[in-house]
């Protein structure tokens, strides 16, 4: 009898299997395949929205009602979205200066930007509605020029950190699951947190915890860190909690939950310089609005809201801008309920004078 030669399998061509829920519901971002996939799985993204939370990888718009009725997109404005992000802001304002208007979106995220463009176009906005550019938005005036542009009739401002980029461990700007201490918006660019702790002094770590998020523990959580390796966002925030609990017994679990989240702020902000990037767009902003335009800005930490605030009041003061906001605007009980990344969101908005300085 003749042996049976058997040909070698090619492993590419095995059929695999799709992966599947260990159990019924997730905990790891990567294991939720129905909610990283919206077009495919509509029904279970719902059930997720419908429980009031939100799906993996899916960045739910804050106050969309409260910034339109802010900004009162026409059709044929000229509109910036300077934190393009999901493109949630950004497409309420494309359906409302249409026909003949255009839109300007800015991200400085090379992971998330591609994603919002594709899905705006697929929405049905060209090119000749819809541009985005990788750029941050210190860099508006520079993208207004290349855009044949002077300045614009409206912009918005959303200042959070994306849903997308929160939940995806390998960014680290959450400790929900293990992943590295990065935090960086473009990981291309700059050095990520874990590097940061590391490099700088405990003395100057307690002070950009104390600017940056106002944390009244800032001495101690800098020795904390200074102390022990922290290289993934488990390990911080771990350090962190630990810490508290023993050198600061009295403390609730909240206060040093709040503590936890402050400090992964004060991080993420150093690391992005994002301070400093938001003075720069308030100096020029004014001089990116046609007379009469108009500009809101969300916020969602003190440090931020303050830097609005005052630079919206001075800009009134010496006759920039005609109007402001008396108040800051928040999102309603219905909205916060249904998002609680909505619970800190501050809005606030201007209106250009009609002669510009």
């Amino acid at each position: 009898m003749s042996d049976v030669v058997k040909k070698p399998v090619d492993p590419a061509a095995i059929p695999r299997r799709r992966p599947r829920y260990p159990g019924k519901n997730p905990r790891r971002f990567h294991e939720k395949y129905k909610e990283l996939d919206p077009a495919r799985y509509a029904a279970d993204v719902q059930k997720v929205l419908d429980a009031g939370k939100t799906p993996a990888g899916m960045h739910r718009p804050i106050m969309v009602a409260e910034m339109l009725r802010c900004l009162r997109p026409q059709p044929g404005d000229v509109a910036v979205d300077c934190t393009l992000g999901g493109g949630g802001h950004a497409r309420a304002i494309l359906e409302r200066i249409q026909p003949g208007g255009r839109l300007i979106g800015l991200d400085v995220d090379p992971v998330e930007l591609p994603r919002t463009e594709a899905a705006l176009r697929s929405a049905g906005f060209g090119p000749e509605t819809f541009t985005a550019h990788h750029q941050n938005f210190a860099g508006l005036p520079k993208v207004l020029a290349a855009e044949g542009l002077a300045a614009v009739d409206l912009i918005v401002v959303d200042l959070g950190v994306s849903s997308m980029q929160l939940d995806n461990p390998d960014r680290g700007f959450s400790y929900k699951e293990v992943g590295p201490l990065d935090m960086r918006m473009n990981p291309s660019r700059g050095e990520p947190a874990a590097r940061l702790v590391e490099r700088i002094e405990e003395a100057k770590l307690a002070r950009l915890l104390e600017d940056n998020a106002d944390e009244p523990h800032a001495l101690l959580i800098a020795g904390f860190l200074k102390r022990q390796p922290v290289d993934t966002s488990q390990a911080l925030e771990r350090v962190v909690r630990v810490g508290l609990n023993a050198a600061l017994p009295a403390l609730t679990k909240s206060e040093v939950k709040i503590s936890v989240r402050r400090t992964f702020q004060a991080l993420r902000i150093a690391v992005n310089d994002e301070l400093a990037v938001l003075d720069s767009l308030l100096r020029f902003l004014p001089h990116c609005l046609n007379p009469a335009g108009r500009v809101a800005i969300l916020t969602f930490h003190s440090g931020e809201d303050r830097r609005v605030k005052k630079a919206f009041q001075a800009g009134h003061r010496e006759g920039v801008y005609a109007d402001v906001a008396d108040e800051v605007i928040r999102s309603t009980w219905e909205e916060t309920r249904a998002n609680r990344r909505a619970t800190a969101a501050k809005l606030r908005w201007a209106v250009r004078a009609a002669a510009r300085a």
